[in-house]
């Protein structure tokens, strides 16, 4: 019995054993008989590989639809690996540098090494972060201490680089490099050159034997009307880093892909980016291609349009550099004269500024200007021009209008003015002693300008009294007047669409220690305060528009690529109301206009042709020339406009005053910036105050007396 049973175990493990090889016969005799043909063909196409089509990016305009970012039609060089046969890149590479050169045409140089004057190796100044990754453990696998000439000889032994100078070496290892990290292969072609000349892909493509896997292909390209107009609030565009790669692939973003790296271009990067396109490329064992098929086209970014003015924007970039130069050689003109016997505080460290202008009735941006600046288009495509902008000392990357922050000295009045009010801690009729000395605490006097007596709140805005102020911010207190600075955008961040600073509220959080002395320098907008311009224009914006502040803003709207289509559209968002009463907002407003007719800024607007609200400031620096400050908007009685400007150790007011005078000038009556970079108005513009000569007025006996106001 239990040899049959054993029998039939076998019997059944043989059944089993050959269904499995009838299953795979019948199979072997498809694959070689049935459909044979078909499989040998499909064999012969070794692989089918996705490659990504580019999306154009979307553009962007100012307000009036004029182009600050947009593209134009061009040709990329790129390699294709399924073409490009093995050991030929570096001599590839070579000749193409080459071409290029005698073209005087550019290519993509990542590469954080450059070759110093006595030929050594050296990490490029301000690519700390593309070093690291050099070394990292992902790519070279080298001690965070290993020196660029360790770098380069592992990567020549990588790329196995033998028989070129030194700098066809390192520029072939900077392309060999950069192909790595963008992880070219058949679905993902390397771009060596992403903007050449019509002439220059005719030349490559008569020398197509010599340069295997080389292909030119129409592309869009990035391009600024004038990259000079602003750089900070464009941004810039760039590869994608590792870290950026990580946190983006799973939004469909290739190794390879650029992406906005500062400004609009990174804050609107999802809108501007479009949708990638995709096809299908079968190529043979040969490495022929066989078929190619788009299976879903590319769609283009949406267009941007800004609240920027172009013409105020040139404007006001124009007179910012002339007026800082100025202040700067009317400076080292006045420590030459050793001027009140002092050698030095006369605005000779002056080198940088900012300012900015809203829309009263929605707190658009129609112009913020950096001073120094740079150009967008230089820094994008020169390396040794970016490596100039990052060893200034002036850091004229930085965005001062919105990042910069300055001491603002008497321009904060109005808000102290009307917190005092408001608060109960002073009336529109109380006077107190505005003279040249503040004698509360007798181990500490404090200095102001002008011996006016007792005075009311609006003489003391009028004549910019330190000593009013003093009392008021002593009677008022730090945290009333920081509660009130916040309503009005100060000490926080505005919500504009870029990278900003929050500034600093001077008041007990800020030292370990806080005295009543310190709060009465606070009032005068001394002591910790430091604000950035745009927080500025938005505080006195708030003024304009009777305690209502609105959220500025750099974007307009949006469109589709056409610009036929609005995708969405800006409207006035309220931020704060700052619960003053009207009273004192008209009061306060009232010896605004004062100071433009009768007070500090008289000198510039006492017969302007528009009535305008001022307020000027200087702040004490030291050892530094004092900061020199404006805020203002006009008209006065239906405000369309407001300003803030700040020079960095100015010293005088008149500067900063010249500044505001020509954007109005520009709003109201059409100054423009001329072919030689000339401010000029038109002829007929309605206005005797048009000119911005500001050497005009040099020799001025009220100029350079005007210190804390």
């Amino acid at each position: 019995m239990d040899k049959l049973k054993e029998f039939s175990r076998y019997i059944l493990c043989g059944l089993i054993v050959f269904a499995i090889l009838t299953v795979y016969g019948l199979r072997l005799a498809d694959w070689q008989i049935v459909n044979g043909a078909s499989f040998l063909e499909t064999a012969d196409k070794s692989r089918s590989d996705k490659v990504t089509m580019d999306a154009a990016r979307g553009e962007i305009l100012d307000v009036n639809g004029v182009g600050l970012a947009v593209n134009k039609t061009g040709y990329a060089i790129i390699f294709d690996k399924a073409y490009m046969p093995t050991g030929t890149a570096n001599k590839t590479i070579a000749q193409l540098i080459s071409l290029l050169a005698q073209r005087n045409e550019k290519w993509t140089d990542a590469l954080p090494i450059s070759i110093d004057k006595d030929g050594k190796y050296q990490f490029i100044p301000g690519q700390e972060k593309d070093v690291s990754a050099l070394k990292s453990k992902d790519f070279l696998n080298m001690n965070s201490y290993a020196t660029a000439e360790q770098c380069m000889a592992e990567l020549i032994k990588k790329y196995e680089i033998e028989g070129y100078s030194q700098t066809d070496t390192r520029a072939i290892v900077s392309v060999r490099y950069n192909m790595t990290k963008s992880a070219y292969g058949v679905s993902a072609p390397y771009t060596f050159a992403p903007d050449v000349s019509k002439d220059t892909v005719a030349i490559i493509s008569e020398n197509a034997q010599r340069l295997p896997g080389v292909t030119a292909k129409v592309t869009t390209v990035r391009q600024y009307s004038d990259g000079t107009l602003m750089p900070h609030i464009l941004g810039t565009i760039g590869s994608i880093s590792q870290e950026e790669y990580a946190e983006l692939k799973d939004k469909g973003y290739a190794f390879n892909d650029r992406l906005g790296k500062s400004g609009i271009e990174q804050a609107f990067e999802s809108t501007l980016r479009g949708k990638a396109g995709e096809k299908t490329v079968d190529t043979s064992v040969t490495g022929a291609l066989e078929a190619e098929t788009v299976t879903k086209a590319p769609t283009a970014g949406d267009t941007v349009y800004l609240t920027i003015d172009s013409n105020l924007q040139r404007v006001l970039n124009a007179s910012l550099a002339k007026n800082v130069q100025d202040a700067n050689a009317y400076g080292r003109e006045l420590d030459a004269q050793n001027y009140k016997g002092m050698s030095s505080g006369h605005g000779e460290d002056c080198f940088a500024g900012a300012a900015v202008v809203l829309r009263v009735k929605d707190f658009s941006v129609l112009a913020a200007s950096t001073y120094p600046s740079y150009d967008l288009s230089e820094y994008l495509t020169d390396t040794n021009y970016y490596t100039s902008l990052i060893q200034n000392k002036e850091k004229p990357l930085i965005n001062r209008a919105f990042n910069g922050i300055f001491t603002p000295g008497s321009v904060v009045k109005p808000y102290v003015a009307l917190t005092a009010l408001q608060e109960g801690s002073i009336t529109t009729s109380t006077r107190l002693l505005g003279n040249s000395v503040y004698t509360r605490f007798p181990n500490l006097p404090l200095g102001s300008i002008g011996n006016y007596g007792m005075i009311t709140a609006n003489y003391a805005l009028e004549k910019s009294s330190n000593s009013f102020f003093y009392e008021v911010g002593y009677r008022t207190g730090i945290s009333n007047m920081n509660l009130y600075a916040k309503h009005f955008g100060l000490g926080v961040k505005t919500g504009i669409e870029l990278s900003e600073s929050a500034g600093v509220l001077a008041g007990p959080g800020e030292r370990s220690e806080w005295y009543d002395a310190d709060t009465v320098e606070a009032a005068v907008g001394q002591s910790d305060n430091q604000f950035t311009p745009l927080q500025l224009a938005t505080y006195v914006a708030t003024i304009a528009n009777n305690g209502v502040r609105l959220q500025p803003h750099l974007v307009n709207k949006v469109t589709d690529y056409t610009r036929k289509n609005v995708i969405s559209q800006a409207q006035p968002t309220t931020v704060d109301n700052v619960g003053v009463n009207q009273s004192y907002m008209d009061y306060v407003k009232d010896a605004m206009h004062s100071v433009a007719t009768d007070g500090t800024a008289s000198s510039i607007f006492k017969n302007y042709g528009i009535a305008i609200a001022a307020k000027t400031g200087t702040a004490v620096q030291t050892p530094h020339s004092d900061n020199v400050t404006f805020v203002g908007y006009a008209p006065f009685d239906n405000p369309e406009i407001a300003v803030a400007v700040v020079l960095e150790h100015g010293a005088t007011s008149k500067f900063s005053l010249t500044v505001a005078k020509d954007i109005f000038d520009a709003y109201f009556f059409g100054k423009t910036v001329d072919a030689s970079g000339n401010l000029v108005m038109p002829s007929s513009s309605g206005t005797e105050s048009g000119s911005s000569n500001v050497s005009s007025t040099a020799g001025s006996s009220s100029q350079g007396t005007v210190s804390s106001h």
